[in-house]
């Protein structure tokens, strides 16, 4: 994207977001004009009308349960009514990724929809350029397709990623952004996962001077990609001397893509030789072997969190920005502010991309103060876009055009500023609960926080968590949380009891720390894992025809979750139970 290209991109948003007000009737109205014909508005008998009152007068409030039933028309094919939940068939469906419960979730997926994500992208690049100017390179992208399926009706399903990689204009506008991928498709959507990470790593090193920035849709994916740079790369080094692909390469269609762009070159394998030879804990290889490199860049919020630690280890002196904030079911907003870290991103909603209510979420009284992130809000009746306030808490509802309709999106914001007339909303948690068992109330936020805590106890071994979950056990009387942990290497059993009574202690809930005094619930568990284990994990996502694009690890394990359960509780080594409530 040129200096010019990326001024106009910015204008187009400062002109946007100037009366976002006027954007969002403009937005709903063009909306519910091309979806007046959707069964599901006809439900309500919304008649064709457009304007702000009547819709939010007609139209309830929904969670994904409640357009369940019409997306599964949608999957079986009702000839009924090709007009179900949008004007136009809805022709893809994306996966939602069903880490935590074990079954993916069906949404819809359009051109209305892959528009929007290109202008988020667009936007977001914009700003990422103007304070970090990109020459004409290419990007590292570990990217990673899925297999698409067909359903009952004839409908392709597959990962919200892969509807946009597969999408034939968005190779044209990462082009336009200057995000041009250093592998082949081949690479992307190879039928195997571990021999697209390694070609990924190949083609990034054979591209290592033209590299401007490093890439991945999550954080936890680049981390992953590094790990496994550690384990590889003297083999990476040698395919490049001899010009020869790894015998692990298998897949046809990445060898004959690797053939067109792997050709000897001992200069450049004596280098990134050199450099790992000396890097004696990998302490920012990604600058030390892409040199031109001026960022990296991929969601990094939420679950995400944990992963920066690592990320910052290899990234050295490379700033760390947030991708944008969306879900599968759409986006909401982009980071137009590239200098803030990770931990404290926010993202400016595009008032043209989606129409916006947001639920005020107030704590109870008395528990205005409360450090823990599981509050059980008392919510008020949603706020437009421009009605939200500085500072306080919401829950986001999305109206798009893909068929959602005031679709409640379960997650916490609080208003961090505006731009212009649009808000900046900084992430907070997911909503549900992950942990209770008796009046006990803990969100993903609230694991992370205690688990943050109980590893610097680790840290002063040298020791580091490679990830973690957790599940509730109800199979013992009282029911008890349990923590599962990975390890970079073995810990004793001091470490470990010492780490499981500071997990325990960090739950600041008060009802977990009222119920955990009256014994209402056990004591804490920590269950060591055997190393590799997630990654055991990852590959049963895979095979249920996931992508690692979109691969989240579940912090939370529904006792539904019967694979992934047996996954851990096969990999067990260690068990220590909490004595901090005596």
């Amino acid at each position: 994207m040129t200096v010019s290209c990326v001024e106009t991109v910015i204008e187009q948003f400062e002109e946007t977001t100037r009366d976002a007000q006027r954007v969002q009737r403009e937005t709903l109205r063009k909306i519910l004009e091309e979806n007046a014909d959707a069964e599901y508005l006809r439900n309500f008998g919304l008649d064709g009308r457009t304007d702000e009152e009547s819709f939010k007068k007609c139209v309830p409030l929904c969670t994904h349960q409640d357009v369940k039933p019409y997306i599964q028309r949608i999957v079986d094919g009702d000839g009924e009514s090709l007009s179900i939940l949008t004007g136009k068939p809805i022709t893809s469906l994306s996966l939602s990724s069903g880490t935590t419960q074990g079954k993916p979730k069906f949404i819809p997926f359009n051109d209305e929809l892959f528009e929007s994500t290109m202008q988020i992208y667009r936007t977001s690049y914009a700003f990422r350029s103007r304070r970090y100017p990109i020459s004409n390179g290419k990007a590292l992208q570990f990217l990673y397709g899925s297999k698409q399926t067909l359903t009952k009706g004839g409908i392709i399903a597959t990962t919200a990623t892969t509807n946009l990689f597969r999408n034939s204009r968005f190779k044209s506008t990462m082009k336009d952004i200057q995000s041009q991928l250093c592998s082949p498709d081949a690479v992307i959507f190879g039928s195997d996962f571990n021999q697209s990470l390694y070609c990924h790593l190949l083609c990034g090193l054979i591209y290592s001077d033209e590299v401007q920035f490093v890439f991945s849709t999550f954080a936890h994916s680049i981390v992953h990609a590094f790990r496994t740079l550690e384990k590889v790369w003297q083999d990476l080094c040698a395919n490049i001397r001899d010009g020869v692909l790894s015998e692990r390469i298998t897949d046809p269609a990445i060898r004959e893509a690797m053939s067109k762009i792997l050709y000897p070159d001992p200069e450049l394998a004596d280098r990134i030789y050199n450099t790992c030879v000396g890097s004696s804990n990998w302490y920012g290889i990604i600058p030390q072997l892409w040199p031109n490199a001026k960022y990296v860049s991929g969601i990094m919020t939420g679950s995400m969190e944990p992963y920066l630690k690592k990320l910052r280890h290899y990234a050295g002196h490379l700033p760390l920005m947030s991708a944008d904030y969306g879900s599968s079911e759409g986006w909401i907003g982009a980071n137009v502010n590239p200098d803030l870290p990770p931990e404290e991103a926010t993202f400016a909603v595009l008032p043209n991309i989606g129409y916006f209510e947001f639920i005020p979420l107030e704590r109870p009284v008395g528990e205005e103060s409360e450090s823990s992130a599981a509050v059980h809000y008392i919510e008020s009746e949603p706020v437009g876009l421009t009605e939200v306030e500085d500072g306080k808490t919401y829950e986001p509802v999305l109206t798009n055009g893909a068929g959602l309709y005031r679709y409640r999106l379960g997650d916490v914001v609080q208003i961090a500023g505006f731009h212009n007339s649009t808000p900046e909303l900084k992430f907070i948690c997911r909503r549900s609960l992950l942990l209770t068992i008796n009046i006990d109330k803990n969100t993903e936020k609230d694991l992370q926080l205690s688990v943050e805590e109980a590893s610097k106890l680790l840290a002063e071994e040298k020791l580091e968590i490679v990830d973690f979950t957790s599940l509730v056990d109800r199979s013992t009387d009282p029911g008890h949380y349990v923590i599962f942990w990975e390890l970079s290497s073995d810990a004793t059993d001091e470490v470990l009891n010492n780490c499981a009574n500071c997990l325990d202690l960090a739950f600041k809930d008060a009802g977990y720390m009222g119920s955990r005094k009256t014994n209402a619930i056990g004591p804490l568990e920590l269950r060591v894992l055997r190393k590799g284990t997630f990654h055991k994990i990852l590959d049963h996502f895979l095979g249920l025809g996931g992508a690692v694009s979109q691969f989240k690890t579940p912090r939370f394990v529904c006792p539904s979750n019967h694979q992934v359960l047996q996954i851990l509780n096969r990999n067990v080594v260690g068990s220590y139970y909490s004595t901090a409530y005596g």
